[in-house]
């Protein structure tokens, strides 16, 4: 599934053979930036657009627009918590959060005192994650006014104020190794948290790097020691690249595209079904596939229209 902002969700059946282009409920244009595939039952995704929420329970096949609270809002990111996927957690520009109990049939508007100005004019949040491990620890990033925490499963929010340098707030993932770790992206450094999102300290500087833009950051599903960041010149640049580390993040390397990317890179799709299957995008539309864990990529014939969401899932 691949979300754009303009042309809507487009969904393929045959890993990328083919695509068709979603239509009712969508509207024609939509402006599709957040998807996200339920944990515990595959065939189950939501869609965030600009217009409200979405929901599938045919992996990505058909749609059911939900009644929600979001409805005018941007949803930038979605997230369902893996040990109880009936809460599902979404964030929106302007910058607010949301949360269901009961898979999307009802919400509430959460009390996060986030930043509503900012220096491009909307904060919004850009990141979510719900810890795998306890879920009571919901963490929010926003682009830009930093890292939220919840302890509380999301009734009650606090500001991150210790180790994070740029309030820019790009990607989110979870590294479950020998220590639980959080990472941080922001547009020119990686951040790692081992408390939970207390506290954070730089993991990774791209000052150095010939593309030092740094936007999504990712996790192997079956290796936290392998970790991926999503690279370009500029935030609207003319190339990108994937780096990546097999060291929980102490050295990194860039891996060969197929082609030089045509601007930054931008989203990872990952899935525990199969944790050598990554998926990778462009800001403006091209699609990139590795099935041996980031070793060696591959371009997928489509492209799209400016990408901002990425998913896959077994069917």
């Amino acid at each position: 599934m691949v979300g754009t902002t303009g042309a809507g969700l487009f969904h393929s059946a045959d890993s990328g053979e083919s695509w068709r282009r979603i239509g009712s409920p969508f509207p024609g244009e939509s402006q599709v930036r957040a998807l996200a595939v339920d944990p515990s039952s595959p065939n189950v995704v939501y869609a965030g657009a600009e217009n409200g929420i979405y929901r599938s329970e045919d992996a990505g096949t058909n749609w059911a627009k939900l009644d929600s609270p979001m409805e005018g809002l941007k949803i930038w990111s979605i997230a369902i918590d893996p040990s109880n996927s009936d809460n599902v957690f979404v964030g929106t520009s302007p910058a607010q959060l949301f949360r269901s109990r009961d898979g999307g049939q009802s919400w509430d508007k959460l009390a996060a005192n986030i930043a509503q100005e900012c220096a491009i004019g909307d904060p919004r949040v850009t990141a979510l994650l719900v810890d795998p491990v306890d879920s009571n620890t919901v963490l929010a990033g926003v682009e830009i006014d930093g890292v939220y925490v919840s302890r509380d499963g999301g009734d009650t929010w606090s500001h991150v104020d210790q180790g994070i340098t740029n309030p820019d707030i790009h990607g989110m993932a979870f590294s479950l190794g020998e220590e639980k770790t959080v990472l941080v992206s922001t547009p020119r450094e990686i951040f790692a948290s081992s408390d939970d999102g207390a506290t954070f300290q730089s993991l990774m500087s791209s000052s150095s790097l010939e593309m030092p833009y740094c936007r999504w950051v990712a996790v192997k599903a079956d290796d936290p020691q392998t970790m991926f960041v999503a690279n370009g010149d500029a935030a609207i640049g003319n190339t990108g690249t994937i780096r990546r580390s097999t060291d929980g993040g102490q050295s990194w390397n860039e891996v060969p595209l197929p082609v030089e990317p045509n601007s930054p890179v931008w989203n990872f799709a990952t899935n525990p079904a199969d944790p050598e299957l990554i998926l990778a995008n462009s800001v403006y539309g091209e699609l990139y596939r590795s099935e041996d864990g980031g070793e060696n990529w591959g371009k997928i014939k489509k492209e799209f229209t400016e990408v901002r969401a990425l998913a896959w899932t077994p069917n």
